[in-house]
């Protein structure tokens, strides 16, 4: 049987170290490396191009397809949060332990690796998989520098388990995401004169006014899917920034933004509509310097997984889901749907109620749930 204490002193290991994205998880993962490779288990290192990070991919047991349990190890900051504990120091209170990262998702990489331990005395008859990986919170980045490496190590595993915070229900869906930047160019000269020039400000605010109105087109007549509070293709526009004085007309903005789609409105198409907005608006300002380059600087896949697959079906009895569930958020189950594996979303904790919020926490009976669920994941590769 499963035994939290266990799973929580690894968590609390996990959880003191900082591994904000923009930090390095060389320390989280060597810690986890020799728990892994002190269990049995054959572990590889795929290291980030920067050489600051690593990803993990470890196997036990025989070969074969087997079950695939995937994690990030990074967390969001901290910064600017009003924190009333230690956010690297795992506390305990009552029924809820506190830190950073407890529940989006160190709680369930404890559970992952508290099962290592157990599955080095069993009898496996199919392998068990894991990756853990990096920079997911910055726009799943990191699994995506790891694929070329990975896949082949991975194999088609039968299913995996994604553990982002779902309650412990089975989510099949989220929607995919880009996160873009249109970088807009005009003439610079003194404010005095301002008709005169080209104000990259304006191409900006226009471009942005297109952007509205395509995400009133995709509220109206576009895709929906109920299962999502929001049911259909979102585009946000997130900052934007340009000039230097207020006596000078600005000759560069650059506006961020993102669109999440649902799977039926393809990445190639809402491409071709922003940048076809993007050249409408530079075609109303006569000046040659004029226009507007979209930059895409990160993007990730949806996840479409039918609720009467076979790997949804299984991961519902395993994990004791009472049905299948779409999230908000994005995950790197898409990318490992993309690579022909069945992939749903599971894990402990709550990410609207305490994902990327000061003093995160994590109950300890969604942790308690979770390794029951390693449980009957390492039985079923025993028989």
């Amino acid at each position: 049987m499963t035994d939290l204490a266990g799973t929580l002193e690894i968590l609390e290991r996990l959880t003191a170290f900082d591994t904000v994205s923009r930090n390095s998880n060389l320390g989280l993962a060597a810690y986890a490396q020799d728990v892994l490779t002190g269990h049995g288990f054959r572990v590889t290192r795929l290291p980030s191009p920067c050489g600051r990070k690593t990803g993990l991919y470890a196997e036990t047991g025989p070969a074969g397809a087997g079950v695939l349990l995937s994690a990030h190890t990074d967390v969001v900051p901290v910064d600017g949060q009003a924190w009333s504990r230690d956010p690297f120091r795992l506390t305990r209170e009552g029924a809820r332990v506190y830190g950073r990262g407890t529940t989006d998702m160190k709680g369930y990489a404890a559970s992952v690796l508290a099962l290592a331990g157990r599955a080095a005395a069993a009898e496996l008859k199919a392998p068990l998989k894991i990756v853990l990986s990096y920079d997911e919170e910055v726009g799943c980045v990191g699994i995506q520098q790891m694929l070329d490496r990975l896949a082949p190590l991975a194999g088609r595993p039968r299913a995996c388990f994604v553990g982002e915070p779902t309650q412990m229900q089975v989510a099949t869906g989220h929607k995919g995401k880009a996160a873009l930047r249109a970088v807009c160019r005009g003439r610079s000269g003194h404010s005095a004169l301002a008709p005169e020039f080209t104000n990259a400000l304006h191409l900006a605010a226009d471009f942005l006014a297109e952007l509205r109105a395509l995400q009133a087109d995709f509220a109206a007549n576009g895709a929906r899917d109920a299962a999502y509070e929001v049911p259909y293709t979102t585009v946000h526009a997130g900052t934007l920034s340009g000039g230097s004085a207020l006596n000078i007309v600005p000759d560069r903005a650059e506006l961020a933004f993102e669109y999440r789609h649902l799977p039926a409105d393809r990445p190639e198409d809402i491409m071709a509509r922003i940048r076809a907005a993007a050249d409408r608006v530079a075609a109303r300002y006569p000046a040659p310097e004029a226009c507007i380059e979209v930059q895409q600087d990160t993007a990730y896949p949806g996840l479409g997984t039918p609720a009467d697959s076979p790997v949804a079906v299984y991961a519902r009895a395993l994990a004791r889901s009472r049905g299948c569930t779409k999230v908000a958020f994005g995950t790197e189950a898409g990318v490992f749907d993309r690579l022909g594996i069945p992939t749903v979303v599971c894990g402990p904790g709550s990410m609207a109620g305490q994902g990327h919020q000061p003093d995160e926490y994590l109950e300890l009976s969604q942790l308690a749930a979770c390794d029951a669920m390693m449980d009957r994941i390492l039985e079923d590769l025993t028989v």
